[in-house]
């Protein structure tokens, strides 16, 4: 960080930072829920959780993000510390890509009158919470009924969201410019229960249903949002507003595919490594 503000310093841009960053040079300090307003790119610094983060900062207003990856896996940020700042100096100079991604709006109306909504760029959760029973749910697909389940929870998933918690429970790799969502049974009881990709104008309705000594609760990009009762309705849709991601020249979705799951290379070879 503390090399990124000075190379922007030098650069002559003016540089926004949360009041508690800590980070010297000649920044300008503000409230972290203001740098939207005033920005006209985000850098996040970070893996994954940490773009993820940044786009809840960024949504409301449009601002393009730039990831630089220091995570593990990071499907997000596709900046390496090494390329840093060679990519922003591309990016500055209107050599980049701009990648336009879907955001979910889950909306949850509690049986007392209140609404809780929360956006999310990855997933939204129904989860089993602080038990090790089962949850059951049903689950409508606009006004069409699809099933009962019953399991650990279930996933939507945007196609960003499609390379996280989804695809670790054996959900599909969506292309981020697919307009798709993917509903994710999370370990079902039965296993015909399976995975389904559906348009994003669809909206999906999810049902607690009662079951003794279980709780549940929703979870928006990791983070618990809520607990929900057999009384509550939960509604996963398309949001109104999209993230716009900014890749330097030469981005290739299929190529962070093949770095990250190591694809098109021989099993041996990395049976070798390892064990070198």
């Amino acid at each position: 960080m503390a090399t990124l503000v000075a190379h922007l310093t030098k650069r002559g841009v003016n540089v926004l930072v949360a009041d508690d960053l800590p980070v010297a040079g000649d920044v300008r300090r503000m409230p972290e829920s203001e740098l939207s307003t005033h920005a006209d790119l985000m850098i996040a610094i970070g893996g994954d959780g940490t773009i993820l983060y940044a786009a809840r900062l960024a949504s409301d207003r449009g601002v393009p993000l730039l990831g630089v990856n220091r995570g593990r896996l990071g499907f997000l940020a596709d900046v390496t510390p090494d390329e840093m700042l060679g990519s922003i100096d591309l990016v500055l100079a209107g050599n980049y890509a701009r990648d336009s991604r879907l955001q979910l709006r889950a909306t949850l109306d509690r049986a007392d009158g209140s609404r809780i909504v929360a956006d999310a760029l990855n997933d939204v959760v129904l989860q089993r919470a602080d038990t090790g029973r089962m949850v059951d749910f049903e689950t409508r697909i606009g006004s069409h009924y699809v099933n009962t389940h019953a399991g650990d929870g279930l996933i939507i998933a945007t196609p960003t969201g499609s390379t996280a918690y989804s695809l670790s429970c054996g959900g599909p790799i969506v292309e981020p410019q697919l307009d798709a969502l993917v509903i994710v049974p999370v370990c079902p009881h039965t296993l015909t229960d399976r995975p389904i990709v559906i348009p994003s104008r669809e909206s999906i309705d999810v049902q607690l249903l009662e079951r003794d000594g279980t709780r549940a609760e929703i979870a928006v990009d990791g983070h618990a949002v809520s607990d929900i009762l057999p009384s509550d309705r939960l509604v996963v849709g398309a949001a109104p507003t999209r993230i716009t991601l900014i890749h330097p020249p030469g981005y290739d979705f299929y190529g962070i595919l093949r770095s990250k799951l190591f694809w098109g290379r021989d099993s041996r070879t990395r049976y070798e490594e390892n064990n070198d």
